[in-house]
């Protein structure tokens, strides 16, 4: 059992007044893709958890007239992907948002949680203290602003008291003379924690319009470079912007503030990279990172459209009426949901995780587990219109839910395209990835009908195949969209 009540408030005030009750018995649950490993692992501790997920409002990414940029507590990974004003005024953090995990996580994930979170190798804490980011805390004894750089006490340790809970992320725009990239150095593609990930912010004089590579005539008024996974925190790298300051990037500037940031880097050895090969990779990092804002190709790689896993939603919780529902389990109360069209009861299922629920409680048997932590995506299903990895969805989040598995997908006796295809392409080996590959490429269908392979390929970073099957899967997936196509 990994909590004993779950409480589904329906205002922030009723949330902190939880936060009030409970204090530190309590946590705040939002995309809990990294809460519930932790109470797994008992990295932390709590007795209640406070699901403000069907809060109305704090899905809003919102920019003011003075260009200051807010982020709500329940904005995901992919509201900042999707958002193409995020690219265009604060493109290191929508890199790194795309940079986290892969589509289902993102779907789950937001970025309050990967602030509060606190690892130095949580991949949105870099970029956003480069943008000069501030966090906004209230608790029933009212708000309080902190700049994201004095949020963190060290590995996992923030400021934050147990009766606060995060409503605002906020930072300035970057203007048409500024520019910036966010690079990260991972162990794979995707579902990859940093080696190393860096930051850089470049502020140039104001006749330098956004269509203009800097090259190495302009000077450099300002610049922020941060960088994360080689120190508890995040670290400022100062004396490397010091270089920069008042002088062209020139070759010889670039590498100096490259060897100024690998000097002020304080890293560990790992399973993931020794000290000294992380120290090299930030000189390395930086140096790219620098290279490309100089020549205007900050951006290269960045996706023409990113398959998201939303089909035809809008990636935010939908509310019967408009009303934000109100509901409170105990860990053995019975869950009531809607699985594949049907009403369904999960006997003692509010203390578990939506996998276990659905396998034990509904049997429904599609749903695999390959891993339990979110890295294989056996157990993908569609809650409320969105993909998502259920091993790391509260069981009751489902309460009041749509869910669709592996066994809704077929109509009328006739199998879903993709299903065809995968028995058409031979796109199975053991089968036991293959649900998983086949929620997310349905969902991809909806979405994006005529993918090309690589948006297949991008839409299945969260599916693993331990067969080595992944050259038919994509073949499967385009056949699927060419069959939808010509019926």
């Amino acid at each position: 059992m990994l909590y004993t009540t779950y409480y589904t408030p329906a205002h922030v005030a009723e949330a902190l007044d939880l936060l009030a009750r409970y204090g530190a018995a309590a946590r705040i649950v939002a995309g809990g893709t990294d809460l519930l490993l932790e109470l797994a692992r008992g990295v932390r501790k709590a007795q209640v958890l406070i699901d403000i997920t069907r809060i109305p409002g704090l899905d809003q990414i919102t920019i003011d007239p003075d260009g200051t940029v807010h982020l709500g507590p329940l904005v995901t990974h992919n509201h900042v992907v999707a958002d193409a004003r995020m690219a265009a005024v604060a493109f290191p953090l929508a890199r790194a948002c795309w940079e986290v995990g892969a589509p289902q996580i993102r779907n789950r994930g937001t970025v309050a949680g990967n602030l509060i979170t606190a690892s130095p190798a949580n991949d949105t804490i870099t970029p956003l203290q480069a943008l000069d980011a501030q966090v906004v805390l209230a608790s029933r004894r009212g708000r309080r602003t902190v700049p994201l750089a004095e949020f963190y006490r060290g590995v996992r340790q923030t400021v934050m008291a147990p009766d606060e809970m995060l409503v605002d992320i906020q930072f300035p725009a970057l203007a048409p003379h500024q520019r910036g990239t966010f690079i990260k150095l991972g162990l794979r593609r995707a579902q990859a924690i940093s080696v190393v990930n860096v930051a850089v912010v470049l502020t140039f004089p104001e006749s330098l319009t956004s269509d203009v590579a800097p090259g190495q005539e302009w000077p450099v008024v300002d610049a922020r470079i941060t960088l994360g996974a080689v120190a508890p925190t995040i670290v400022r790298a100062t004396e490397a912007e010091e270089c920069l300051r008042g002088a062209p990037l020139t070759d010889d500037r670039v590498a100096q503030a490259a060897a100024a940031a690998a000097a002020a880097a304080r890293p560990i050895d790992d399973v993931r990279g020794s000290a000294a090969y992380r120290r090299a990779m930030v000189a390395t990092l930086v140096r790219r990172a620098l290279v490309a804002v100089r020549e205007g190709v900050e951006r290269r790689g960045w996706p023409r459209r990113t398959p998201l896993l939303w089909g035809r939603w809008n990636g935010r919780v939908p509310y019967p009426a408009g009303a934000a529902p109100r509901f409170v389990l105990q860990a053995e109360e019975t869950v009531e949901t809607v699985v594949n069209g049907q009403p369904v009861a999960l006997p003692a299922a509010a203390g578990q995780t939506l996998l276990d629920a659905l396998r034990e409680g509904g049997h429904f048997t599609g749903v695999k587990e390959g891993c339990a932590e979110g890295e294989c995506g056996a157990c993908t299903v569609w809650l409320d219109g969105v993909a998502v990895m259920s091993c790391l969805v509260p069981a009751a989040r489902a309460q009041g839910a749509t869910i669709v598995t592996v066994e809704g997908l077929a109509r009328d006796g006739q199998r879903h395209p993709v299903q065809e295809a995968f028995v058409r392409a031979g796109a199975v080996q053991c089968g036991y990835c293959t649900p998983g590959f086949i929620m997310a490429a349905a969902k991809l269908l909806e979405e994006i009908p005529q993918p090309t392979p690589e948006d297949v390929r991008q839409a299945l970073t969260g599916n693993l195949c331990r067969c080595t099957g992944y050259v038919k899967i994509v073949d499967a997936v385009v056949a699927a969209a060419r069959s939808r196509e010509s019926r």
